[in-house]
């Protein structure tokens, strides 16, 4: 069943912010809820998507566009990697590293949040065309 095409827009705002808080403030558990967000995305049941059905959706009507849920939950998967990279950083003692990976993932959901350019998605789409079907 294909998605609403705002919905994952709509996260990566959300993820955007989350993510600047966590580079401002070096909170730890905010990266924490981040992943555990990124963690029930890839898996399909991301609180952020929920949040949009329930409470945007219907204030601003019926989807016009769709897309398949795939992709975009191959790059909460990515966000998922980083942000795991970036607690370890940071959990770890090693600032640096928590900044660079929350950076990268702070990064690909700006582009999503602003521009519509799913970065994660298109890493999908590349990774499907390159590796050999076997049906």
């Amino acid at each position: 069943m294909d998605i609403d095409v705002r919905g994952p827009r709509f996260g990566a705002v959300v993820t955007t912010v989350v993510l600047v808080l966590v580079l401002v403030t070096g909170s730890t558990w905010l990266l924490a809820w981040q992943t555990l967000v990124f963690a029930l995305g890839a898996a399909g049941r991301s609180p952020y998507g929920w949040l949009f059905r329930r409470v945007v959706r219907p204030r601003i009507g019926p989807p016009t566009e769709f897309e398949s849920p795939q992709p975009p939950r191959f790059a909460q998967a990515v966000g998922l990697v980083f942000a795991v990279v970036g607690l370890f950083g940071y959990w770890l003692g090693t600032a640096w590293l928590g900044m660079a990976a929350t950076g990268l993932a702070l990064a690909a959901a700006f582009l999503n949040a602003a521009f519509g350019y799913c970065l994660g998605c298109e890493l999908y789409l590349l990774v499907r065309r390159v590796t050999p079907r076997t049906e």
